[in-house]
């Protein structure tokens, strides 16, 4: 059984340390997870030429987005646009699931895909909100209890928001 720990990043740096301190932690770059709205010509969210690793904003470069560079080195970054929500930036495991048939599940968006990815209702309608007013969503995927209690200490001590699991749903 998999489970899904998400979190909320108020912006791209919280993120980057929470992302930093999850591969430190010895978790793969294809267990991580991230979704944030493509706010590339606003500030937040855009990468700036003097951060440390350039081939972050190559690989965002490859597909028009701007990160930053930890978000950048994640598997599978993508855009995605879903109707009712505006272009996103996804990376990791997350990308497949929202691009995919889950997006028509439930409601419908990002909650009927959040839906589709085992979260509950509530709660996904909830991450909508936060994601479209700015906010980065983080999930790890794990099945040992021993690392959701590890993925959740790391969210906590970064500061995240709205800490919660879910057992994945296996299409």
């Amino acid at each position: 059984m998999t489970k899904a720990v998400f979190c909320i990043a108020k912006n791209i740096e919280q993120t980057e340390v929470i992302i930093t301190n999850l591969k430190l932690a010895g978790f793969s770059n294809n267990d991580i997870s991230v979704l944030f709205p493509d706010k590339s010509t606003t500030k937040d969210f855009a990468y700036e030429k003097h951060t440390k690793a350039p081939e972050g904003a190559a690989i965002g470069g490859t597909t028009g987005l701007g990160v930053g560079a930890v978000v950048g080195l994640l598997a599978g970054i993508g855009a995605l646009a879903i109707p009712g929500v505006g272009p996103l930036i996804a990376a990791g495991p997350i990308v497949g699931a929202l691009s995919g048939a889950a997006v028509g599940a439930a409601t419908g968006g990002l909650a009927g895909g959040l839906i589709g990815l085992g979260m509950p209702e509530y709660e996904a309608k909830r991450y909508e909100g936060k994601i479209i007013g700015g906010n980065a969503l983080i999930s790890v995927h794990t099945k040992s209890s021993e690392a959701i209690d590890k993925v959740k200490e790391i969210f906590k001590l970064a500061h995240a928001e709205d800490i919660s699991s879910t057992e994945e749903k296996t299409v």
